[in-house]
């Protein structure tokens, strides 16, 4: 119970560095946030044949619910790093796992709801994915890290 405590930590941090470092990229290019996570809501409700109500209620759902898959998916891969990663693997190494998971655990569902195609993706959109996943890496192993160092 204790790693999936640590991992849960450890996610939580991991997905406070990939908001700073996506909001800090929103505000240097002036870009807008990406609507990817309410489609996805949008997209699984429809899925799942789940109302989410009248379109002004629906919209703001969507706009609630969507951030929380974000942290869903910080937390999971946390959680599942801790479970059923490496134990002790250097920092470096649990930076690139923790950053492949969290990437594959956003970009792949909202492949398969065709909320997005990463083959379709530039230069700049893969950067935007790539460096926030790379920060919730740092952030994730060095708090796993530090966790693992006091058992």
């Amino acid at each position: 119970m204790r790693r999936i405590w640590s991992g849960l930590l450890a996610g939580a941090a991991g997905t406070s560095a990939l908001n700073m470092v996506t909001y800090l990229d929103m505000a240097g290019r002036a870009r807008p946030a990406s609507s990817t996570p309410q489609r996805s809501v949008g997209r699984l409700a429809e899925t799942l044949h789940v109302d989410l109500g009248d379109e002004e209620t629906a919209s703001n759902r969507r706009a609630g619910l969507g951030p929380l898959l974000g942290y869903a998916t910080g937390l999971g891969a946390g959680a599942l790093y801790a479970v059923a990663g490496p134990r002790r693997a250097p920092v470096w190494a649990a930076t690139g796992l923790l950053a492949m998971l969290a990437m594959a655990g956003s970009d792949a569902p909202m492949t398969l709801l065709k909320v997005t195609d990463p083959r379709q993706w530039s230069a700049a959109d893969w950067a935007s994915d790539i460096v926030p996943h790379l920060a919730y890496g740092v952030v994730a192993a060095a708090v796993l890290h530090r966790l693992q160092r006091s058992d």
